[in-house]
């Protein structure tokens, strides 16, 4: 899994690494105006720091972390993620039992540099993972969660065709010091043929 990377048209999601970081910090650094609500790190040293913590996370097989790059250039655009990675234990001799893949994953820590948000690089990221996590690993479900009033990303997670379940209230610090409430999105296993068409034909487009 740390080796994992998923190919597109147009972007590249690659293990995210410390070499990345120089190329990260210019992309956060374009414009900080959507950032409101997100955790995107603005000096050197907050973003070696995010990168060690995301490495950590993939150590201990939590997180998969990315850097987000456009196939163009190379250019490193942002970064994303699958996060809790969650195997189930099931009753003993289940044949739903697995080793080495999850149960249900979340696609989360999502960030793009200004200049390329609302050019189709976060769909096509979405559309990378989300196969890889329904055709690959073959998980019951990807979760997918925001800051409740970070309206912009809610609209981008609802056009992937995910279902809104709830918001959790006091679900973790918010980026700007309160007690976040969370609004929370998933895509079933059953639910992923009409939202895998629906992605395939925005990617064509």
């Amino acid at each position: 899994m740390e080796n994992l990377t998923l190919a597109g048209r147009h972007i590249r999601l690659e293990p995210l690494a410390m070499a990345h970081v120089p190329a990260l910090v210019a992309a956060a650094s374009e414009s900080r105006a959507s950032y409101r609500y997100s955790v995107v790190p603005d000096s050197e040293a907050a973003m070696r720091a995010y990168v060690a913590a995301a490495a950590e996370a993939r150590a201990a097989g939590e997180h998969l972390p990315f850097a987000t790059v456009r196939q163009a250039d190379g250019r490193v655009i942002g970064t994303t993620r699958f996060s809790d990675l969650a195997p189930w234990t099931w009753p003993d001799g289940s044949p739903h039992q697995r080793e080495g893949r999850p149960d249900v994953a979340e696609i989360g820590h999502t960030w793009l540099a200004a200049s390329a948000q609302r050019t189709g690089a976060n769909t096509e990221a979405k559309w990378l993972m989300l196969r890889h996590a329904f055709e690959t690993w073959e998980v019951h479900l990807v979760r997918l969660r925001t800051d409740r009033r970070n309206l912009r990303s809610r609209a981008a997670i609802e056009r992937l065709g995910a279902r809104f379940e709830g918001v959790r209230r006091a679900d973790r610090p918010g980026v700007d010091g309160t007690v976040r409430d969370s609004a929370f999105y998933s895509i079933t296993r059953g639910e992923w043929p009409a939202v895998r068409d629906r992605l395939a034909a925005l990617v064509r487009d």
